[in-house]
C-alpha cells in the first residue's frame, strides 16, 4: 500500500517497527501515527503477525535523551508508540525483552509469511490509479483469484468487440463485500493504463463516494509528486490521467451528451451500483423540471445506453450489481437495463453470471426466458462468489441482515466474535464517543452515523440535515474539527453508502421501531410528529428504503462498532422512552452486549 518502516527487528519473541526522523528533535502526531501504523499493518495484513507482539519505536535522531519508561499494550499485543533517542533505541529494546514473556520465534519462517492487505474503497483506489494490480490488495487469495478471473472475463469481452467491431454488455454481480466497487475501478484503471488510443471511466450515482475518490486521489497525487515511488509499476501514466475523468458522476456523464450528436470518447465504461440507475418516471421528471427538456421519456439505463451506441466503433458497458442497498424512490433495478435492450439495441450482445437467471437473480420469468435465447452462455466468472472485507468484518453483513430480520435467535446465532469485531450499544452518546477514541489508532478512521430521516436525535447534538462536507469528513486529519475523527458531524446514508470507516457509532432513531407486534416498523418524521408509512406498493418500497439505510449504516465499519440507542423523554411525545427501550431490549436480544468503560 505505499508505507514502508524504515526497518523491522525480530528478536526474543519481539518485532519491532522503526521509523527514523533524520534531524528531527521532537516526535510530532503525525510521526507517531505513522509508525504505529506501519505497527498495525504487520498486525492485520502479515499473515504469520496476527498472533504476534509489536512494538513500534519512533526515533528523532537530534532528540535529547528520552526518560526510558513503558506505554500500554492493547488487546491485539500492539504496544503504543516510543518515542527515543538514537542513543535510546538499544535500551529500549533490551528493557522491552526484560520485561516481556513472548515466546521466540524463528524469523526467517516468520518473515516468508504472505501479506494480505484489507485497503478500504479509497486507499484501493490510491493503489489502482498507481498501476498496481488487483491481485496485490486483496486480502483473500480466493478474493484474488476471483477479482482477477472476472477482470480476465471482462478483458476478453473488450478484445473481442474491438476486433470485431461489436457493442456488449457484462453484468457483474457478487456476495456482499466481494469487491464489486473495486473490480469496477481494477477494470478501469487496467484499460487507461495502456497506451492503446482509448479511454475508460468509472461511472457512480453515489454523488459523495465519486467526491472522495477524486478528492483522495487528487491529495494523493500531489503529495507524491516529484518524489520517488519504488512501488508503482509504471507511474509514467499519471501524468496523463484526470481523477474528474477516471472517476465520474454517472448523472454528469449523462448531462454531458444530452446532444444527440455528442459521441463519448470512452470505449469502456463501467457503472457501479447500476441497479440504482433512474426509472422512466424519475428520469423524466427531473430532466423536465431541472434541465428543462419536456420531452424527455426514457429510463437513465435507456438514455446511458443509446449514448454508448452513438460510438461509430465499438463499446463495452459493465453494470455492476448490487443487492439489498436501494435508499432511493425511482430506482429502477436490472430488469430496466434489460428491458433498454431490446428494440433498437438488439444488436448489443449480452454477457452475464448464472447467478442472474436463478431464482433470486431479480428477474421475472418472462424475462430469463428472453435472456436465455439472446444472450452468451452465461459466465461463472462474472459473479464475484468470495469476498475480501477486512478479516475483522467478513460476517458482519450475516449479522445485519439477521438484526434487522424477525428472530433474534437468528442473529444470535451469527454474532461475529467479539476479539475479531467488537458490537456494543449504550444508551449514552459520551461513552460512545469515548469508546471509539480509545479504540482508534493511527491512521484509522471513527465517525458518528445516522439515518437521513432520524431528525429526533437533535436533543441528543445529533443534526442529520446539517450539510456535511464529505471530503473533509473522510480525509482530514484527526485534529480537523470536520473530519469524521472529530466525532461532532454524523454521516447519513447517502454520505457513506459505498465507503468505509474502522469504527462507528451508529445511532438508532424512531424512524425504525419494533411496533407492539415486536416486529419492525419505518416511519417518517413529518413536521412535529412521526408518520405511519401508509399501505400500499409504494409504502413497501419506502418501507424497505429505511430498512436499507439501516443495512448501510451498520455495515460500514472494519473493526467493530457501537450503537446508541437514546433514552428518550417522557415530555416530549417525539421521543417516548419506552419505544427506544423496545429497540435496545432488541439489541440486547440479539446478542449485543452494554457497553461498559472500565
Amino acid at each position: 500500500m505505499g508505507r514502508r518502516a524504515d526497518a523491522v527487528i525480530v528478536v526474543g519473541g519481539l518485532i519491532f517497527v522503526l521509523e527514523y526522523k533524520v534531524g528531527e528533535t521532537g516526535f510530532p502526531r503525525h510521526a507517531i501515527e505513522q509508525v504505529h501504523g506501519y505497527a498495525l499493518d504487520l498486525k492485520n495484513f502479515h499473515v504469520t503477525s496476527h498472533d504476534k507482539t509489536i512494538v513500534p519505536l519512533l526515533i528523532a535522531t537530534k532528540a535529547s535523551p528520552q526518560q526510558l519508561g513503558f506505554g500500554f499494550w492493547a488487546p491485539d499485543r500492539v504496544h503504543t508508540p516510543i518515542c527515543v533517542s538514537a542513543d535510546d533505541v538499544l535500551p529500549t529494546i533490551k528493557r522491552m525483552l526484560a520485561a516481556g514473556d513472548a515466546i521466540p520465534f524463528d524469523a526467517l519462517n516468520w518473515a516468508a509469511g504472505g501479506y494480505r492487505p484489507t485497503p478500504s474503497i479509497i486507499e484501493a483506489a490510491e493503489a489502482l490509479y498507481r498501476g498496481h494490480d488487483v491481485a496485490e490488495i486483496s486480502r483473500s487469495e480466493a478474493g484474488a483469484e476471483n477479482l482477477t478471473l472476472t477482470a480476465t472475463a471482462i478483458e476478453a469481452v473488450v478484445e473481442a468487440m474491438r476486433a470485431s467491431g461489436g457493442k456488449a454488455i457484462c453484468f457483474v454481480t457478487g456476495v456482499p463485500g466481494a469487491g464489486k466497487t473495486l473490480a469496477g475501478l481494477n477494470i478501469a484503471c487496467g484499460r487507461m493504463a495502456r497506451d492503446i488510443g482509448e479511454d475508460a471511466t468509472y461511472l457512480s450515482g453515489n454523488g459523495p463516494l465519486v467526491d472522495v475518490l477524486r478528492e483522495a486521489l487528487r491529495r494523493d497525487h500531489q503529495h507524491r509528486k516529484g518524489r520517488a515511488n519504488p512501488g508503482d509499476s509504471d507511474a509514467r501514466h499519471l501524468a496523463a490521467r484526470s481523477p474528474d475523468k477516471f472517476v465520474q458522476n454517472v448523472h454528469h456523464f449523462r448531462d454531458e451528451y444530452l446532444a444527440p450528436d455528442q459521441v463519448p470518447s470512452e470505449h469502456v465504461v463501467v457503472f457501479d451500483e447500476a441497479q440504482r440507475a433512474w426509472d422512466r418516471t424519475a428520469t423524466a421528471r427531473f430532466m423536465q423540471t431541472k434541465r428543462g427538456l419536456p420531452d424527455f421519456d426514457q429510463s437513465e439505463p435507456a438514455f446511458l445506453l443509446s449514448v454508448m451506441d452513438r460510438r461509430p466503433d465499438w463499446c463495452v458497458v459493465v453494470c455492476l450489481i448490487g443487492e439489498g442497498q436501494e435508499i432511493n424512490r425511482g430506482e429502477a433495478g436490472i430488469g430496466e437495463w434489460l428491458r433498454a435492450l431490446q428494440g433498437d439495441l438488439r444488436h448489443w450482445q449480452i454477457f452475464l453470471p448464472p447467478h442472474l437467471l436463478g431464482p433470486t437473480g431479480g428477474i421475472d420469468g418472462a424475462m430469463r426466458w428472453h435472456l436465455e435465447q439472446r444472450a452468451q452462455p452465461p459466465e461463472p466468472a462474472l459473479h464475484l462468489a468470495v469476498s475480501i472485507r477486512s478479516f475483522r468484518a467478513e460476517t458482519v453483513s450475516a449479522y445485519v441482515g439477521a438484526l434487522l430480520g424477525p428472530e433474534a435467535s437468528a442473529a444470535r446465532a451469527v454474532l461475529p466474535d467479539a476479539g475479531q469485531f467488537p458490537i456494543l450499544r449504550t444508551r449514552d452518546l459520551g461513552a460512545a464517543r469515548r469508546w471509539l477514541r480509545g479504540q482508534r489508532r493511527a491512521t484509522e478512521r471513527a465517525g458518528l452515523l445516522a439515518s437521513s430521516n432520524a431528525l429526533r436525535l437533535k436533543p441528543e447534538g445529533i443534526f442529520v440535515k446539517n450539510e456535511l462536507d464529505v471530503c473533509n469528513w473522510f480525509l482530514n486529519e484527526t485534529a480537523d474539527v470536520r473530519s469524521s475523527n472529530a466525532l461532532e458531524d454524523a454521516a447519513t446514508e447517502f454520505a457513506v453508502q459505498g465507503l468505509e470507516l474502522d469504527w462507528t457509532c451508529v445511532a438508532w432513531d424512531l424512524n425504525l421501531r419494533r411496533d407492539d407486534t415486536d416486529a419492525w416498523q419505518a416511519r417518517d418524521f413529518r413536521g412535529t410528529k412521526w408518520q405511519m408509512i401508509r399501505a400500499g406498493d409504494d409504502a413497501i418500497g419506502r418501507a424497505e428504503y429505511v430498512r436499507n439505510a439501516y443495512r448501510v449504516l451498520l455495515t460500514r465499519a472494519r473493526q467493530g462498532m457501537v450503537i446508541f440507542v437514546p433514552r428518550g423523554d417522557a415530555e416530549d411525545a417525539t421521543r417516548p422512552p419506552a419505544e427506544y427501550d423496545a429497540v435496545d431490549s432488541w439489541l440486547a436480544d440479539c446478542g449485543i452486549p452494554e457497553l461498559r468503560l472500565g
